[in-house]
């Protein structure tokens, strides 16, 4: 009885392709990080100022230089 002699698994040179991405999959964590920006730039712009959802100058303190490096007047 003959042994055929077969190579195991021969690496490949050729590059892998990438698999695109659906919509449906990225939609949700579009969503979040969209929600997640404008709470932020909430804090950073508009906190401290008519309208106020922490009383006190805490948040004001925390994004004092933030707000000055986006350009957003703070006093």
């Amino acid at each position: 009885m003959a042994q055929s002699a077969t190579p195991a698994s021969v690496p490949s040179s050729a590059p892998q392709e990438l698999t695109p991405i659906s919509l449906r999959a990225i939609a949700p964590w579009a969503a979040f990080i969209g929600v997640l920006m404008l709470v932020l730039l909430y804090f950073v712009g508009a906190e401290q100022g008519a309208v106020s959802l922490v009383s006190g100058e805490t948040v004001h303190e925390w994004v004092h230089d933030g707000r000055h490096l986006l350009g957003f007047p703070c006093h």
